[in-house]
């Protein structure tokens, strides 16, 4: 993504306002279509994308229990867009694990000199779907935008959304086309719970827990049903699990536009 914006990208001024990008490093390296189509579909609807100068999330690190490497992620984060993202100018994300860490962790692994920095900064940090949903209800983004063909779409909460956000932002999101309906399904974790599902000693247990719920709603959706998954562990997990390609709700709403 990061590549395709440097070379490829036309600026786009919108009348919307302006909005900060960040670019995970799931984002980056394997979800760059959705990237991409994150950066596009704000264009299209009249934002001012912009990617300012960051490194990446530190989710990984956290999640293997790698705090020293993830408190010097977080200061350097804190410190390049704190002074930059504001009310008026937002920071945005794709990844629900990657992007909720400025509201979640990135509060506590703050130093001292850095921790007003970074409750301030956490104010003004949003999942795309939780920015979409307020701009509809602002009334700035409107269904006219989009097709109205009719769809079938079941969403996929990632664990992370469901703690520190909401999947109704994203249903919110979904549901902006006119014939789209979306059911949320309700599942708990999909098994994948960040690196856990890959290693070979919790595979079993990861793809019992996908059997709970997830994967008998995804094999039970009627032909030509979208399943959504914000989060990407998710959308492998669904994919592993079913054999059925899960969509980010972004790639599902760019493909709406008209």
């Amino acid at each position: 993504v990061m590549k395709w914006a440097s070379k490829k990208r036309e600026n786009v001024s919108g009348p919307l306002g302006k909005v900060y990008f960040f670019v995970d490093e799931f984002t980056n390296y394997s979800d760059t279509g959705t990237g991409i189509h994150a950066i596009q579909l704000l264009e299209r609807l009249g934002y001012t994308v912009v990617i300012p100068e960051h490194v990446e999330s530190g989710r990984a690190s956290l999640s293997k229990g790698l705090l020293r490497r993830a408190k010097e992620i977080a200061q350097r984060n804190i410190s390049l867009l704190a002074p930059i993202v504001s009310e008026e100018c937002p920071l945005i994300g794709v990844e629900p694990s990657a992007i909720l860490t400025f509201r979640d962790e990135y509060i506590d692994l703050a130093e001292d000199a850095l921790w007003e920095k970074a409750k301030s900064l956490a104010k003004h940090v949003y999942t795309i779907d939780e920015f979409l949903a307020r701009e509809i209800e602002k009334g700035k983004i409107q269904a006219t935008s989009f097709t109205q063909s009719a769809k079938q779409i079941k969403l996929h909460g990632h664990c992370q959304q469901k703690a520190l956000s909401s999947v109704a932002y994203t249903q919110k999101m979904l549901s902006l086309p006119e014939n789209y309906s979306v059911e949320v399904i309700p599942s708990g974790c999909c098994g994948m719970a960040g690196s856990f599902g890959y290693e070979k000693e919790h595979y079993d247990l990861s793809m019992k827990v996908g059997e709970l719920v997830l994967f008998p709603a995804v094999r039970e959706a009627g032909q030509g049903t979208i399943i959504a998954a914000p989060g990407t562990s998710c959308r492998h997990q669904v994919k592993d699990g079913t054999g059925v390609e899960a969509k980010h709700p972004v790639d599902i709403l760019f493909e709406a536009l008209l």
